[in-house]
């Protein structure tokens, strides 16, 4: 799943159906193996709930199984070609973002993401459309601003994890995800869309992606 234009619209699919696994606690009764869901790595099957794995070369998310997932969990392990993605989710309830800072980010939608790239050393917005994960080509120079403003940015893991902004429709919502969350939304508006302005349909989705993600995350105020 190319982090870029090129997604894989079959990938984006796979992702688009998957839920994430629940935030903190006992880990949830995995189901079933869907067919075609094998560790990209060594070729097992894997529940619908796995954990990904970054290949920092192609840009691509390998799906993994808990065995490999283990191998690759820390710092130094990858090489530097691989990384795990991590699986914390927080809801930024006191996320400081006015409307003013916004507009300067240059977003041309209401709904983006935004995650550092270490290859290139800069942070990089991204916003999901019809045709897949867009790149704004666009300034962020509010970006030092909302880091400066919101410290739990500082926490953000380069590459795997994301600042998820949802402001459609009269929502001010953020929050910190794995960046395969970002991909799931984008396959999910890929998958969904028709028409203008998209139809009931996918806003309905769109709704029910948020309130999932809502149930998932921790609150950043328990942080």
């Amino acid at each position: 799943m190319a982090v870029g234009p090129t997604l894989a619209g079959s990938r984006l699919r796979r992702l688009a159906r998957h839920e994430a696994p629940a935030a903190g606690g006992a880990s949830p009764q995995l189901p079933a193996p869907v067919e075609d869901e094998i560790c990209e790595l060594c070729g097992v099957a894997v529940p619908p709930e796995h954990r990904h794995l970054l290949d920092l070369d192609k840009r691509d998310l390998l799906c993994a199984c808990r065995a490999c997932s283990l191998l690759f969990d820390g710092d130094a392990a990858g090489g530097g070609h691989y990384k795990l993605v991590p699986d914390r989710r927080l809801s930024l309830d006191d996320f400081q973002l006015d409307d003013v800072t916004w507009e300067r980010l240059s977003i041309p939608v209401e709904m983006a993401f935004f995650f550092r790239n270490s290859r290139e050393g800069r942070v990089m917005a991204y916003y999901p459309s019809p045709a897949g994960p867009t790149e704004s080509l666009l300034g962020l120079e509010a970006w030092a601003d909302i880091e400066t403003a919101n410290p739990v940015l500082a926490t953000m893991a380069d590459d795997t994890e994301a600042l998820l902004v949802n402001h459609a429709k009269g929502a001010r919502r953020h929050w910190l995800v794995p960046i395969e969350d970002c991909y799931a939304l984008v396959g999910l508006i890929r998958m969904r869309w028709r028409g203008f302005s998209g139809g009931a349909e996918v806003w309905e989705e769109i709704d029910r992606f948020f309130d999932e993600l809502d149930a998932k995350s921790a609150s950043s105020r328990r942080e």
